[in-house]
């Protein structure tokens, strides 16, 4: 087993972890199948080939043996509040570099303030949120920005088709609702703000084919963790489709179910984000299907481009301060299609 090509996949037998396993695989990486329920990796992993390490976040050198021989290492299992942490160490120890798909906000919040000196002055790249929610957003962001150096206010909108949630949707969701005390979380004027009251509906206006929508406003998902984490921007608002957020919402909202040979739902998405600076608004889009499939191209880019040395930072950092934005999506066309301002010259700071 090559140790450059093999890469760990903690949470292999998780919904998104599958396609993160499938996902390596096509593109010639050999996943490590690594999770706390060792039925379910021995079931994942019949008849593939494929290594199953049992692994518990509560058991510091079981991590150390589902990531030995890695070259780097994916945490697809949440609560994130639980196994980001502890799956970290393992890769600090290791000396390897770790991404998740973590959409918690709390939970990114955690890797940023307790990772970045350690993972700084170990060299070790840490990319969390490198997903759907928190890592696509802040691509397109950072592409928008282009030549900018700072900008006035960058908003995101969702619009879902629907969302049948996984079950490690719920259970994270969760816990970011606990570790809130039930209130809700916005960033404005330059920091997070946590709020009792009810989502502001809104009226978005997204490009063809989806197009005008009630949405929520301040429907806050980890973008607003990664776009400031590195971008210089004092308001990020977020909105969702009234329609999605319903789904989530809904106890009885079944999960989703394969619709074609690759095993992604019916699902559809387009995510729709506008800066603007100095009274100048730029914009940049991303459609696709299925959230949670998209999730695993996304990790794995990421994983690749750090290990073929295509990154701009060492220790915590997010998608768009990691790696070259525009280049980056672009990559994607097979799983997205793309909608970038074309910023051809320096213009200046439009702030």
């Amino acid at each position: 087993m090559e140790t450059s090509r093999t890469v760990a996949v903690f949470g292999a037998y998780g919904h998104t972890g599958r396609f993160v396993v499938a996902e390596l695989v096509s593109r010639g990486y050999v996943p490590v199948l690594a999770g706390r329920d060792p039925e379910r990796l021995r079931v994942v992993a019949a008849g593939t080939g494929l290594s199953a390490r049992p692994a518990s976040v509560d058991t510091p050198a079981s991590l150390d043996r589902a990531l030995a021989g890695a070259a780097a290492v994916i945490n697809c299992a949440g609560p994130f509040a639980e196994t980001a942490a502890p799956v970290i160490e393992a890769a600090l120890r290791a000396g390897i570099p770790y991404v998740d798909v973590a959409a918690e906000i709390e939970a990114n919040l955690d890797t940023f303030a307790h990772f970045a000196d350690r993972a700084g002055a170990a060299g070790t790249v840490v990319v969390p949120a490198m997903a759907f929610f928190g890592g696509l957003a802040d691509l397109l962001a950072t592409a928008a920005m282009g030549d900018w150096t700072v900008a006035d206010e960058v908003h995101v909108a969702y619009g879902l088709s629907g969302w049948h949630p996984t079950a490690g949707t719920r259970a994270a969701g969760a816990v970011s609702r606990q570790r809130r005390g039930g209130r809700r979380v916005r960033y404005s004027a330059g920091r997070l703000e946590y709020r009792d009251d009810d989502l502001p509906t809104l009226r978005w206006t997204f490009p063809a084919p989806v197009g005008t929508r009630e949405v929520l406003g301040e429907f806050s998902m980890a973008d607003i963790v990664t776009i400031p984490s590195h971008l210089s921007i004092p308001e990020v608002g977020t909105y969702m489709t009234v329609e999605a957020a319903r789904d989530l919402s809904a106890p009885d909202t079944p999960a989703p179910v394969a619709a074609d040979e690759r095993g992604r739902s019916s699902q559809t998405f387009l995510v729709d984000v506008v800066v603007r600076a100095g009274g100048v608004e730029r914009r940049a889009t991303a459609h696709g299907r299925d959230i949670y499939a998209v999730s695993a191209p996304l990790a794995v880019e990421a994983v690749h481009r750090i290990l073929t040395g295509q990154t701009r930072a060492a220790g915590v950092a997010s998608a768009g301060a990691m790696f070259d934005a525009p280049d980056f999506l672009r990559s994607l066309s097979p799983h997205l299609a793309l909608d970038l301002p074309e910023i051809v010259a320096p213009q200046g700071n439009a702030a």
